[in-house]
């Protein structure tokens, strides 16, 4: 069985949330999905619309999603790819270069965002984020 697994916080899901996950899902059998908590995300100074449980119930309706964990800091990726004898790491492209280190444990794969939809988007177009 190939495992893959990718991370993120995918608050306000929306298609493009879907795409990487149904892509990341096609180079293997089996997606484990890291979603971000809210004190991890607090970290990277994000703040959510929804908590770490809705967004946990939303990601697991998803039919790609085989199985979601907390990802609670930067340092738990290699940790989780042994754990769970993962395969190939899967990210988004606008973190190119940024997990090549995960080389040694595990194929990692940038795959292209959906360009047209981001969450910051959506934000920024409902008058959430205002510079």
């Amino acid at each position: 069985m190939k495992k893959i697994i990718t991370y993120g916080t995918f608050d306000l899901l929306h298609y493009g949330h879907i795409n990487l996950l149904k892509r990341a899902k096609e180079l293997g059998d089996y997606l484990i999905v890291g979603l971000s908590t809210e004190e991890f995300n607090q970290i990277k100074g994000k703040k959510c619309y929804f908590t770490y449980e809705e967004r946990k119930k939303l990601i697991e309706s998803i039919r790609y999603v085989d199985l979601v964990i907390p990802e609670v800091s930067w340092e738990q990726k290699i940790n989780d790819i042994i754990n769970f004898q993962v395969n190939v790491f899967v990210i988004g492209d606008d973190w190119k270069g940024k997990f090549d280190y995960l080389e040694d444990y595990c194929e990692v794969v940038y795959l292209p965002r959906t360009p047209e939809i981001s969450s910051t988007k959506i934000k920024n177009e409902l008058g959430l984020i205002r510079d």
